[in-house]
């Protein structure tokens, strides 16, 4: 008797032991080796250690911070990335409970009446209604002895973490986002500036020459080319200005917002210019948020490679129960209508027609297209650095080629016009001039603020430690932090 209670005492501990330690079927996740250049093809001499920061704080535009403060609180898609979060960590939860047992308790009264003319006799003086009350408290447990429930928990920890990483490329999406846009925005305002100067300055012209029209100064012809410049410059403006309602409108959904009018801070030629932020490429596989979410992804998909393959073995399961029954609710819980009973049952699968080697198949292809995917997602992280790093390059010389290209046109339609002044050519020249003018002004510009897009892309590109800092701007992240974070923890210290 002595050695069945100390049995019973040490068997629940063996048993949770044996349960949490046993077989782990599968391979278990190594990092793939991936080719990394030493350095980006089109580097830089000018880079500083600014991954970390939050860059947008550089172009010194209160307005701008602002707009990404606003966006990265009430953005739909960070709340729906964010909700995604909650999604995973639930499931995660729901994963790792199967590993430990399982107790409920109900309570069940009854009152019905048994035949008396039944194959069974009922015994002398006992009537047939009679109640019946019950009040038992149950255990189920399935020991994890062969590592499926655990493969299924480390790859439902692997896609809250690949959720995680996913709201992290989002914020990172939405803060480029943003400050493209409003960089844009500046763009358009600064053509629409461009081209009311010159229809004002072209508006005085046809004045002019409407009077010396008049006086018979200037042919008819020298009107009507005057007019037409001045008509083609005022057409300019409705088109600009459509397209600043319209990217205010776009500007204001990133903000999580109606449409609206957005509020302006400093002029586009006012904006400071970022630093180029430096980096290896192997800097990036730590950085990105996007390549971090895949590798996760991966670590899933090899996981539930080794879920798949314990199939193949026995599932042990424990049942226990412990409680009253009784015809009477006043001696329910007395000691004579105690009940207890436990037991076990293994499940081997024999014959399953290929169901079980199916289920291997898929998931080891899956794994497959997991790692091919973030073999894949690598390389685009590669090839986005180099174009932004390119595109900032050429911008850049195209920025001071055009700002020449915009002096001498200057000096060109001054000189146009003191030569008609006096005499010694026709008002077609002028035109050309003033026209051309005009051209290189709104494409200057556009290349400027092509240059602070380039910019841009090349911090959205590295990525880095600002993505961290933009997340705590965000409106649940500290208690989703904590959860995922605690989720983690639970994980780590789970045996293996």
């Amino acid at each position: 008797m002595r050695g069945s209670a100390f049995l019973l005492r040490v068997m629940p501990a063996l048993l949770l032991t044996l349960g949490l330690n046993g077989c782990l079927f599968g391979p278990d996740y190594v990092r793939p080796k991936v080719a990394t250049p030493a350095t980006f093809r089109f580097e830089t001499n000018e880079a500083a250690e600014l991954a970390n920061a939050p860059w947008w704080e550089q172009f010194q535009d209160p307005a701008l911070n602002d707009l990404i403060a606003a966006a990265l609180a009430d953005n739909k898609d960070v709340k729906i990335a964010a909700a995604r979060v909650d999604q995973f960590l639930g499931q995660f939860v729901t994963t790792r409970s199967a590993l430990f047992p399982q107790i409920s308790a109900g309570f069940d009264a009854s009152r019905q009446r048994a035949s008396q003319a039944g194959p069974t006799p009922l015994p002398p003086g006992v009537g047939p209604v009679f109640n019946e009350f019950q009040a038992p408290l149950m255990v189920a447990w399935e020991i994890d002895l062969f590592g499926k429930v655990r493969r299924q928990t480390e790859a439902a920890r692997a896609s809250l973490l690949a959720s995680e990483e996913g709201r992290r490329a989002t914020i990172l999406s939405l803060v480029a986002s943003v400050a493209t846009a409003y960089i844009n925005l500046r763009d358009l305002d600064a053509q629409l500036a461009i081209a009311k100067a010159t229809t004002d300055s072209r508006a005085g012209s046809v004045k002019v020459f409407q009077a010396r029209f008049s006086g018979g100064d200037v042919s008819q012809m020298e009107l009507a080319q005057s007019q037409s410049e001045y008509e083609a410059s005022l057409a300019a403006i409705p088109q600009i200005e459509t397209q600043i309602a319209q990217q205010e409108d776009a500007l204001s959904v990133l903000l999580g917002h109606n449409p609206g009018a957005i509020p302006r801070g400093r002029e586009l030629a006012e904006l400071a210019v970022p630093a180029v932020p430096a980096g290896l490429p192997s800097d990036l596989l730590e950085r990105r948020p996007d390549l971090r979410q895949a590798e996760q992804n991966l670590i899933a998909a090899n996981a539930l490679i080794g879920a798949a393959r314990a199939l193949y073995f026995p599932s042990i399961s424990l049942t226990g129960l412990f409680g009253s029954v009784s015809g009477q609710f006043s001696k329910l819980f007395t000691g004579p209508a105690r009940v207890w009973s436990y037991a076990g049952s293994v499940t081997v699968p024999i014959f399953t027609a290929g169901s079980i080697g199916g289920q291997v198949q898929q998931a080891e292809a899956q794994q497959q297209q997991a790692l091919f995917q973030y073999q894949q997602t690598i390389q685009v992280a590669f090839q986005e650095v180099d174009d932004a790093l390119i595109a900032l390059q050429k911008s850049r010389e195209q920025l001071v080629v055009q700002g020449r290209q915009v002096d001498a046109l200057r000096n060109y339609a001054r000189l146009a016009r003191l030569r008609y002044e006096g005499g010694y050519t026709s008002y077609i020249e002028v035109l050309d001039a003033e026209r051309s003018l005009f051209n290189a002004q709104l494409s200057y510009t556009q290349t400027h603020g092509v240059v602070f897009n380039s910019l841009i892309g090349l911090y959205k590109a590295m990525g880095g430690g600002w993505v961290v800092q933009a997340e705590g701007m965000t409106g649940r992240v500290m208690q989703q932090g904590a959860a995922v974070h605690g989720a983690n923890e639970a994980a780590t210290e789970q045996p293996q």
